[in-house]
C-alpha cells in the first residue's frame, strides 16, 4: 500500500523533526538550511504541508518531486510552496545544505490585506521545475530581506513586530513577482519553445477526434501535456503574447470554427456539436463575442 504523505500540521512539529531549537513564533520561523544536520528522514519525504513555504536552497544534490514528476534540483534556486500541496524528495544523507527556509502559517496573516493577496501570487502553484532561478544581485536582494524578517524575529516582541515583519513578507513576494516575471523574459527561447508545443497540440486536438470525444480541451488537460502547472503556462504565455492559456484555447477554437463555416455546408449547430459545444448558443456568443460576427453572418460574407 502506498504511503500517505506526511501532513505537518505545525511550524513546531518541522523543527522538531530537523532537530533544530523552537521556533520564537508559533505561526513563523525562519530556519537556516545550513544548521540542519539531518537531511534523509523519511517523514520528509512526502510532505503536506499547513502553511506558506517559501525557501532558496543551495548545493542541492538529490531530487524533488511535485506531483507526478521528479526534477534535477542542482543548482541554487527559489522556490515556493502553499499550504495543502504535496512536496516528495530523494535526499542524499550525506548532504550539506546551505540556504534559508521561511514557514509562515496561515493564521499569522489573518487581519492583514496579505491573507487573501498572498493567494494571487501565482508562483505559489508553480512546480518544482518552474522554481525561480536568481541572478546573484537578485540573490542579494531577497537574502537582505529575509535577514531582515530575522533580525525581527529574534528581536522582542512589541505592538510594531507582526506590521513589520508583514510589510517585509510583502516585499519579498513583490520582488519575487518581479523576478519571475524577468525570467519569462530571459528564458524566451524556452519560453517561445513551450509556445510552439501548445500550438502544436491545441492544432491536433482541433484537426483531430479528441474535441469530438472529449469536448473542449481545458486549461488543467494542456497544462499536464506540457508539464507544467497550469498558473505557470497562463502567467508565461501573458508574458509572451499577452493572452493566458484559455483564450489561447479560444483562439485556436475561432480559428478551426472559421475553417468549417467556409469549406463546408455545415449548419451551425453540428459545427458547435462537432467543436466540443453542447449547446449551439454557446457557441454562437462565443464566435460573436471573438468576431463581432455570427458564425452564420461570417459565413454569408464569403458568399
Amino acid at each position: 500500500m502506498k504511503k500517505e504523505p506526511y501532513k505537518m500540521t505545525s511550524i513546531a512539529e518541522v523543527h522538531r523533526i530537523l532537530e533544530v531549537p523552537g521556533p520564537e513564533h508559533p505561526l513563523l520561523s525562519v530556519v537556516d538550511l545550513d544548521a540542519i544536520k539531518c537531511y534523509a528522514i523519511e517523514d520528509l519525504r512526502s510532505v503536506v504541508y499547513s502553511f506558506y513555504c517559501v525557501s532558496i536552497k543551495k548545493n542541492f544534490k538529490g531530487k524533488m518531486k511535485y506531483g507526478q514528476r521528479y526534477y534535477d534540483f542542482d543548482d541554487g534556486v527559489m522556490t515556493f510552496f502553499s499550504p495543502g500541496q504535496v512536496v516528495s524528495a530523494d535526499i542524499d544523507e550525506n548532504l550539506k545544505l546551505e540556504g534559508w527556509w521561511l514557514l509562515i502559517h496561515p493564521d499569522f496573516l489573518k487581519s492583514y490585506p496579505l491573507a487573501k493577496t498572498i493567494r494571487e501570487y501565482g508562483f505559489f502553484s508553480y512546480a518544482v521545475h518552474e522554481a525561480l532561478h536568481l541572478s546573484p544581485k537578485e540573490e542579494d536582494t531577497v537574502t537582505a530581506i529575509i535577514r531582515n524578517i530575522q533580525q525581527e524575529y529574534h528581536s522582542p516582541i512589541d505592538t510594531y513586530s507582526q506590521n513589520v515583519i508583514i510589510a517585509q513578507i510583502s516585499l519579498l513576494l513583490n520582488y519575487c513577482d518581479r523576478f519571475y516575471n524577468r525570467q519569462f523574459i530571459t528564458r524566451k527561447n524556452a519560453n517561445n519553445d513551450l509556445l510552439v508545443q501548445l500550438e502544436e497540440l491545441l492544432s491536433s486536438y482541433f484537426n483531430g477526434d479528441q474535441v469530438r470525444q472529449r469536448g473542449l480541451p481545458t486549461v488543467q488537460y494542456l497544462s499536464e501535456q506540457l508539464h507544467v502547472s497550469p498558473d505557470y503556462l497562463s502567467d508565461m504565455l501573458r508574458s509572451v503574447t499577452g493572452m493566458n492559456t484559455q483564450q489561447h484555447i479560444h483562439h485556436q477554437l475561432i480559428e478551426k470554427a472559421k475553417e468549417i463555416l467556409t469549406t463546408t455546408s455545415l449548419s451551425v449547430s453540428e459545427i458547435a456539436y462537432s467543436l466540443g459545444f453542447e449547446y449551439p448558443q454557446s457557441f454562437n456568443k462565443l464566435f460573436k463575442n471573438k468576431t463581432s460576427l455570427s458564425p452564420l453572418a461570417f459565413r454569408n460574407s464569403f458568399n
